[in-house]
């Protein structure tokens, strides 16, 4: 297994591990407030790990891919993150 996925295997597992300890957080507070508070903090998380792992795939990729191809995935990744800002 590559360094790179190995990696993406990390981010993933610490993304999931994150949204654990924040529900975990939100039953101990047992507070709408802190609720809210910890899903905003999850709402900057959770996009850092996605463009993270995007970044530690294509760079992986780079080397298979033409040109052409990368700019689609580029464009597509950049898509849904002006579609979440909507």
């Amino acid at each position: 297994m590559s360094s790179l996925l190995l990696a993406i295997v990390f981010l993933r597992i610490l993304s999931g591990s994150i949204e654990i300890f924040a529900a975990f957080l939100i039953y101990r507070f047992n507070s709408l407030e802190h609720a809210l508070k910890i899903n905003a903090v999850l709402a900057t998380i959770g996009p850092l790990i996605f463009l993270g792992a995007m970044y530690l795939g294509l760079t992986g990729l780079t080397q298979k891919i033409n040109y052409n191809k990368m700019i689609f995935v580029y464009l597509g990744a950049a898509l849904i993150f002006w579609g979440l800002r909507r």
